[in-house]
């Protein structure tokens, strides 16, 4: 997606290590024009698959992920890293390790909220070694719904994450797919 790139180049930030800095627009301060058109556009790619959910963690990706449920007319699940007290004594949680945390996070989800059967898509604000699609996927698995289809904002192809999902069998897209990043602050996109 041009503008998605566009914003990348303009104002990413690669900090070396694997870590590209998009809080300005994306995972802190987010762009609601950007993420409403990225919404909109992962909805075209994703309607054919006729998702009853779309299932993202919390913190960043709730944005692409709002976006897209507004625009496939569907509810926007989230897991969460912490419990609440609102949250019933059975869930279904997951380990996941977190790149940008450099630990394992916990990823938890209400039974309420993902049920057995339902259409899930998983969208997220990256794509990248795979591990926390994979914690989601998990989620869904352990509820007894289906995966329907895998979609981020930025793909960092380099980190292999996209052949650790593919036995799952069901479409993955990313808006904006990244084959290098550059200690000279170079940003490679792969199309």
């Amino acid at each position: 997606m041009h503008l998605l790139k566009e914003r990348i180049l303009k104002d990413g930030r690669y900090l070396g290590g694997g870590i590209l800095k998009v809080d300005a627009f994306i995972n802190h301060q987010v762009d609601a024009g950007l993420m409403m058109a990225c919404g909109q556009e992962l909805a075209r790619r994703f309607a054919p698959t006729r998702p009853e959910k779309v299932f993202t963690a919390e913190i960043s990706g709730i944005a692409p992920a709002l976006a897209t449920g507004y625009y496939l007319r569907v509810p926007v699940v989230f897991a969460r890293k912490h419990r609440p007290v609102t949250m019933p004594d059975q869930i279904f949680l997951t380990l996941t390790p977190s790149h940008t945390k450099g630990r394992e996070v916990e990823l938890m989800v209400s039974p309420e909220y993902l049920r057995a059967g339902e259409r899930i898509l998983i969208i997220d604000d990256f794509l990248a070694s795979g591990e926390t699609i994979l914690g989601l996927v998990r989620l869904v698995q352990a509820a007894q719904a289906e995966v329907v289809g895998i979609g981020a904002l930025i793909e960092k192809t380099f980190e292999g994450g996209r052949a650790k999902l593919a036995s799952l069998g069901v479409p993955i897209e990313a808006l904006a797919r990244i084959s290098a990043l550059h200690d000279d602050g170079r940003i490679e996109f792969a199309e």
